[in-house]
């Protein structure tokens, strides 16, 4: 398959809120809820996406000729490439009845371990939704398992099922806190202090990993609650409207953790020049989510591979042509000031 032909075969079966678009910037699904929108005037995903776009990169081709490496090692081991797929759940609510959450989890984590990389998994308010997912991730040898902000009881129960999956990290969506449809449910979820963080990840056992950072003061609080690692990330956009894109804060945030903890970065990013103006803003590697949701409806695990190659060959030849061989040598220097 080709990736428009990935594209065409999602457009079938992927409705009614997902349009399998060209280009998913958020636009066509906005403010859809549930779907891949977001809430109020679904702005979050539109900023994500155009703020990549208004990056430009340094062209430098007076270099060594030779191929360009875009392996990573993170959270201890080496990856094919410096990026995941991000953690997505209750796929049938969003994107379509064609899988649930199971079988969404069993096509795309298998996929991406045999090519390379991790998925994250989602989490939901049907505990069998967690129970599969580490599951899965046990029998693929690969992928993170994410949680919700739950209750503290529900929390040390899905950590449990952590410790035996014995996966590479662990992460938790803390702006999970904000969806709408989490609001008032069984079992509850909300916002946590640093204490109640540092006991969590005392307990788990694993590199823990905070998503849904948006400030320095915010990934200075995940720091002093022990994470190993953080996303910047407000959640595709979904949870706060008129908040600004990951790219806009990236590099001040990475300048101040950067050096301690692993950042990664999610929002808007589809292709791979947006992963490597990310590298150079400061980031260890990102997450992509609503494009391999799409990629799975419409290929399976073809699809995902097709994606993900897709991905791979742009960061290559944006590092060839930046003058870059590795993923080491992307710096700040390669984008245009």
């Amino acid at each position: 398959m080709t990736y428009q032909e990935v594209l065409a075969s999602a457009r079938t079966c992927i409705g009614p809120y997902c349009k399998a678009c060209p280009v998913c910037n958020g636009l066509a699904c906005k403010n859809t809820m549930p779907g891949p929108g977001a809430k109020g005037l679904g702005t979050g995903a539109i900023r994500n996406y155009q703020k990549w776009q208004e990056i430009c990169v340094n062209m430098d081709t007076i270099c060594e000729n030779k191929a360009a490496d875009t392996s990573v090692t993170l959270f201890g081991r080496r990856f094919s490439v410096p990026f995941f797929a991000a953690p997505v759940g209750a796929v049938k609510l969003h994107y379509g009845d064609k899988y649930d959450d199971l079988e969404y989890n069993n096509i795309l984590v298998p996929a991406c371990a045999e090519n390379g990389f991790a998925a994250f998994t989602g989490d939901g308010v049907d505990a069998q939704v967690f129970r599969s997912a580490c599951a899965v991730i046990a029998a693929s040898g690969a992928g993170i398992p994410t949680v919700k902000p739950w209750d503290r009881d529900t929390l040390m129960e899905k950590l449990d099922l952590v410790r035996d999956t014995d996966p590479v990290a662990v992460a938790m969506d803390i702006d999970a806190a904000g969806l709408p449809f989490l609001q008032g449910r069984t079992p509850p979820a909300g916002s946590k202090t640093v204490a109640e963080l540092r006991e969590i990840i005392d307990y788990a056992g694993r590199p823990f990993i905070l998503k849904g950072i948006m400030t320095v003061r915010g990934a200075e609080k995940a720091a002093e609650a022990g994470a190993a690692a953080i996303v910047v990330s407000n959640h595709g956009g979904r949870v706060l409207d008129q908040c600004p894109a990951t790219a806009e804060v990236l590099p001040a945030i990475a300048d101040a953790v950067g050096h301690d903890m692993t950042v990664l970065v999610d929002g808007g990013i589809r292709a791979g020049m947006d992963i490597f103006k990310a590298l150079a803003l400061g980031a260890d590697g990102v997450l992509i989510g609503r494009p391999f949701v799409t990629a799975v409806y419409g290929g399976g695990a073809e699809g995902v591979v097709v994606y993900a190659e897709k991905l791979r060959a742009e960061l290559a030849d944006a590092m060839s042509m930046c003058g870059v061989h590795s993923v080491e040598e992307i710096t700040r220097a390669c984008i245009w000031q």
